[in-house]
């Protein structure tokens, strides 16, 4: 038999069909019954839903028939969506060349009358065809091709239907894990609190070894640094407590802030050693950011930053520029550096480098991770390149 035609648009029409993840799944009633009301209005035996991919005609519905799919270079329905805006109708297969040797025709199950309407989506790819078959030479009223017509389209929508179906239960999935991702920031941030709680503890130490003395100036900066701190974490989980009840807030609730005011507030949460020097960007520039978040990311990368340094004097330097579109940031240290083979590692939870390779052996291995999931959520990305001994720098960006 002369090979099949193909489509011009065959490699678009595999991947719209593939788009609706319809292949091989169970026998659905809605389906059937649409099968079933074909082969009742058109007089057959047999109505099917063809389906065809690259090497096979596949049936989402095979009223009058047991397979469930048939080879493609015997398909009828792979002639039918070469000409996907015609009705295809063979009243006698065995006196039609195309057919004579066909396999379907000579033997079970005897196709010799065929009608197939293609089934075409709004982007006019044509899925398959909704058939009917016959074993005796038949024709088709002018009614019944109309019927045909109108059921094809009814299962071109139950398929959209379908598919619009998986798509909100993959969105209530990620809706799901958006929930799984704060749970887990929220305990990430928690465990952030630990710094500024550190520095009470330990100003209120000093405040009453001082106070067992005499009171002088000193004391009443350690009772600034006091209030200061108790202010800042109260902030941070009123932020907290407003995300956890509203997830979406992460991305929607930004403000309109100088960075270096962000920049300095996230320092005076961090444990920065005497012999570090951190360089901000210029004065002035203005972002529009969920603070919350922002915090996060540079809280992580400034600690780890000072964690995996061995130098004598540790440098940071924190650059800032910015496009049409994003935020650009940039995070360079002179400490340790990464060997390239763990570039991915790093951001994978529980990963951390070897203790041996730390100047700093705190560390829980979830800094990183939790960053890069804050930065995709916030629809940005991050990456990095570093030398070992010389340093890396994480390259930042984020949707304005």
């Amino acid at each position: 038999m002369p090979k099949f035609p193909l489509p011009d648009n065959e490699a678009d029409r595999l991947a719209a069909l593939r788009s609706y993840n319809i292949l091989d799944t169970a026998e659905e009633d809605d389906f059937d019954e649409l099968t079933t009301l074909a082969s009742a209005i058109c007089q057959t035996p047999i109505a099917l839903i063809s389906l065809v991919d690259d090497s096979r005609q596949w049936f989402k519905s095979h009223k009058g028939l047991d397979a469930r799919e048939t080879p493609k270079n015997v398909s009828f329905c792979a002639h039918a969506i070469a000409s996907p805006n015609e009705v295809m109708m063979v009243n006698d297969a065995s006196q039609d060349p195309r057919f004579t040797e066909n396999s379907l025709v000579t033997g079970e199950p005897h196709v010799i009358f065929y009608a197939g309407v293609p089934l075409v989506t709004e982007d006019g790819f044509a899925l398959g065809s909704l058939c009917v078959i016959d074993h005796t030479p038949k024709e088709l009223t002018a009614e019944q091709i109309n019927a045909l017509k109108i059921l094809a389209k009814q299962v071109i929508n139950k398929l959209d239907l379908r598919r619009k179906a998986e798509t909100l239960k993959k969105a209530h999935q990620q809706l799901r894990s958006s929930n799984a991702f704060i749970e887990k920031f929220a305990s990430m941030a928690a465990h952030d609190i630990k710094n500024p709680l550190s520095s009470m503890l330990l100003s209120s130490q000093a405040l009453r070894m001082r106070l067992a003395k005499m009171q002088d100036a000193g004391c009443m900066k350690l009772i600034d640094l006091n209030i200061t701190s108790i202010n800042r974490l109260m902030s941070m989980l009123d932020e907290m407590l407003a995300y956890s009840k509203s997830p979406d807030t992460l991305l929607k609730r930004k403000q309109r802030i100088y960075l270096n005011d962000i920049l300095k507030q996230v320092i005076g949460l961090i444990k920065v050693p005497a012999n570090f020097k951190i360089s901000l960007p210029e004065d002035g520039y203005q972002v529009n950011v969920s603070p919350i978040a922002t915090e996060q990311i540079f809280i992580n990368l400034l600690t780890n930053a000072i964690r995996y340094n061995d130098k004598e004097e540790g440098l940071i330097d924190i650059r800032f520029s910015y496009d049409d579109d994003n935020y650009l940031f940039e995070v360079e240290d002179n400490g340790i550096g990464i060997d390239e083979k763990h570039f991915d590692d790093i951001f994978t939870n529980n990963f951390t480098l070897n203790k041996a390779d730390r100047f700093d052996n705190s560390g829980t291995g979830i800094g990183l991770s939790t960053v890069k999931e804050i930065i995709n959520t916030l629809g940005g990305s991050i990456s990095l390149t570093s030398a070992i001994g010389k340093g890396t720098t994480f390259y930042v960006s984020i949707p304005k």
